[in-house]
């Protein structure tokens, strides 16, 4: 070509004789699949390296540097690909169910669109083309067509976007409700935050972490599936018209560019879980304010909360301002590589079919079969066209291109964030499978070994005994074993509280029906943990524990749970209405209860059985534990917990709770204080708070003839010290008088 400066014949030669042998669409394919396998290769083995701490430790000086940068920025791996994996069979659990079927229509919406995209461009060059020729009919026509063309491609896009908001929302149910089932069962929600420590806000990682992860989810399968497809598609019609030896030379320059980009690339999935786990530390201060909010009151508290909620706060706030900064810099060199780098790349390819006209003519190219002939030059002889036509084509082709390879850098920037939200979801299903198998992680506090002393009282005798030393560790990942059975009897079992605390070495009692029993003793001594473990809240460290079924015992705390519902929901709950007329209880029944209890007025006053209300503000704490009371008395169980459920009610309404559940056939356990309830039990279970214990009978008027002469001899030495106290202050005015004296008569 005339005019072409002589240094650049031999470029001129190199890209002419390889455009005189164009690779064919299936080669060229080949290779770009071949290019994406290595770099997947590549980047797997270096994953793979960076995760072995000793191959990293055995890496050579000059390579040091670079492995400690990928360790660094080490995001996607095995372990997060496994974890996908796992979420995903969650997500789509299989071929035929909905989730599936939205994957299938977002993924034809997706190549529907790459396929106008191709088009367009086809028919961006034949617009030019005819615009330049000065083909007025042509032109028009294309007009024409580029308008009607904008109707599929619109509806396209809406339905895309519609597309992937329904598949957000599909994954986050199927993944809430696999979640919340675990959760749900057998009291694992309990398990989960008083028996475990890896995870401190379950709540903020199933209604903010799973959203999350489901969007982010989604999102990335819309940014990798079309780019992935546009990138093929594109690269065949570009190597159609520049060669495909022009195109492989300028992917690979690409594909460097690429992976230098990806070695600088920060650890962004790590900052994103770290970024969640910060916030759901902020959300749980804020919680235990609102359940402590009376105690701190009380207190005076408010400077020391907000020191505690801003530095929570403020830990946030640097997190994501680092987040922020490095976000900066990254995204200045990734927007000149993919827009400037890039796109000079890109007008380099374009300049082939302009300046290293062919020698052979072209193939037609598949935008050209998708455009049609109708508004082709075919039979002109116009080159200006000619080039035209090809360079606006093939430019809009590179552009889309690159926009898709840009698209997929991008991706693997959001890639590495969703590793962050997998990470934190993959957390708790492992935590909620280990609670349910019964593994649990908690810190240890306390000495390693504790001493502990038990005593067992026989029917007439009272031997005692001290129990050996135990290590903590191996009592601990022991287990007993659970029996059911129609009574309840602990044998030989340890009670100890979730943080490794021995509180009694050997526990042994037991309660058959018929039986009430009163457990004593002072504050941490082992009550509640005992009932703990006999309601399944707490593992079974060793011996044996006989217990019905959980239907069969019932527990009524001090301080009553009344859930979001109606009147009568309180009354009934867990059950629902459906399960009371199943048992064939009526409204009647449930205010004879009432009126039991005294507190039949409450369905007028409260606006009936049907009226909602928040119960817990809207009733007394008598109220509420004759509510709980009534509970009681209409699932009818054959054993009884009842924890200080007496302490707000008077001695009459406590003399009719306790009489009638006699009356209904209940065997009641209770911990209380009061002297007034001793009359209603048969045995007693009394702590030392050392760790001895003793068990047997109860004769309740002997207890309390007792407990009178000790409250008479507690006021003797009382009045027996004030007494030595008085005397002792006699003698020393009498010393003083006779000092007094003395020095008076002394000559």
């Amino acid at each position: 070509m005339p005019g072409r400066p002589h240094q650049g014949a031999a470029l001129q030669s190199v890209l002419m004789a390889a455009s005189r042998f164009p690779v064919k669409r299936t080669i060229a394919v080949a290779v770009l699949l071949a290019v994406f396998a290595q770099a997947r290769r590549i980047l797997a083995a270096r994953h793979a390296a960076k995760a072995n701490p000793a191959a990293a430790a055995a890496s050579t000086a000059a390579a040091a540097p670079t492995a400690r940068a990928g360790k660094r920025k080490q995001d996607v791996d095995a372990v997060f690909l496994r974890r996908l994996r796992r979420l995903l069979k969650i997500c789509i659990p299989s071929l035929h169910c909905k989730e599936a079927v939205l994957v299938v229509l977002h993924s034809t919406f997706l190549v529907l669109r790459t396929i106008l995209s191709v088009y367009v461009a086809a028919l961006d060059g034949h617009i030019v083309s005819a615009l330049v020729q000065g083909k007025a009919k042509a032109f028009l026509k294309g007009l024409l067509m580029w308008m009607a063309v904008a109707v599929p491609a619109t509806y396209t896009n809406s339905m895309l976007a519609f597309l992937q908001s329904k598949m957000a929302l599909a994954f986050r149910t199927r993944l809430t409700d696999y979640v919340t089932e675990k959760y749900l069962s057998s009291a694992t929600f309990y398990r989960l935050t008083n028996l475990d420590d890896r995870i401190a806000s379950p709540a903020q990682l199933i209604t903010v972490d799973i959203p999350k992860f489901c969007t982010s989810l989604t999102e990335l399968y819309s940014n990798l599936a079309k780019p992935i497809l546009d990138v093929v598609l594109y690269n065949i019609q570009l190597a159609q018209s520049v060669g495909g030896n022009v195109l492989l030379a300028g992917s690979f320059v690409i594909h460097v560019s690429a992976q230098l980009l990806r070695l600088v690339t920060p650890a962004f999935g790590k900052m994103v879980a770290e970024e969640g786990r910060l916030e759901g530390d902020l959300r749980f201060r804020h919680s235990r304010l609102l359940e402590n909010a009376e105690e701190i009151a009380f207190y005076g508290g408010e400077d020391r909360e907000r020191h505690i909620l801003e530095s929570s706060y403020l830990a946030l706030i640097r997190h994501v301002n680092s987040i922020f900064r490095t976000r900066v810099w990254f995204n200045m060199v990734e927007d000149w590589v993919i827009k400037y780098f890039w796109g000079a790349t890109g007008l380099i390819i374009c300049s082939g079919p302009v300046f290293l006209p062919r020698t052979q003519p072209p193939k037609r190219r598949l935008s050209d079969r998708i455009a049609g002939e109708t508004l082709a030059t075919t039979g002109s002889d116009n080159a200006l066209g000619s080039r035209t036509q090809d360079f606006v084509t093939n430019r809009r082709l590179l552009l889309s291109s690159s926009d898709a390879f840009g698209r997929l850098m991008y991706s693997y920037k959001e890639l590495s964030e969703l590793s962050g939200h997998v990470a934190r979801v993959s957390e708790l299903l492992d935590t909620l499978d280990d609670v349910m198998a019964g593994t649990y992680r908690k810190q240890l506090v306390g000495s390693t070994k504790a001493q502990v002393a038990k005593r067992g009282l026989g029917a007439s005798t009272g031997a005692s005994s001290d129990a050996p030393a135990m290590d903590k560790a191996t009592l601990l990942a022991s287990r007993g074993q659970v029996i059911e059975a129609g009574h309840i009897a602990f044998d030989r079992v340890p009670i100890v509280s979730p943080n490794g605390d021995v509180l009694v070495a050997e526990l042994t009692f037991h309660v058959h029906p018929g039986m009430h029993l009163l457990i004593v003793g002072p504050n941490g001594c082992g009550k509640s943990s005992m009932f703990r473990i006999l309601g399944g809240l707490w593992p079974v460290y060793g011996g044996t524990v006989h217990k019905p079924p959980s239907s069969e015992i019932f527990y009524i705390p001090q301080r009553p749970y009344l859930c979001a519902g109606t009147l009568r929901d309180q009354v009934i709950y867990p059950h629902t209405i459906a399960d009371m007329h199943a048992r064939g209880v009526t409204d009647a029944d449930l205010a004879a209860i009432l009126d039991v209890l005294q507190i039949g007025h409450l369905v007028g006053r409260e606006g009936g059985w049907d009226a909602e209300k928040e119960w817990s503000t809207a009733l007394a704490g008598g109220d509420k534990q004759r509510i709980a009371a009534a509970r009681l008395f209409y699932h009818k169980p054959k054993f009884a917990i009842m924890d200080e459920c007496t302490s707000s009610v008077s001695m009459d309404i406590e003399r009719i709770m306790y009489t009638h559940a006699t009356q209904l056939g209940i065997s009641m356990l209770t911990v209380s204080h009061r002297a007034s309830l001793w009359v209603y039990h048969s045995h007693i279970l009394q702590y030392d708070g050392m760790g001895g214990y003793v068990f047997g009978p109860l004769n309740a008027e002997e207890r309390l003839a007792l407990q009178e002469e000790k409250q008479r001899l507690e006021i003797l030495l009382q009045d027996e010290a004030k007494i030595k106290d008085r005397l002792q202050e006699l003698r020393s005015v009498r010393d003083e008088r006779r000092a007094s004296l003395a020095s008076l008569s002394a000559p």
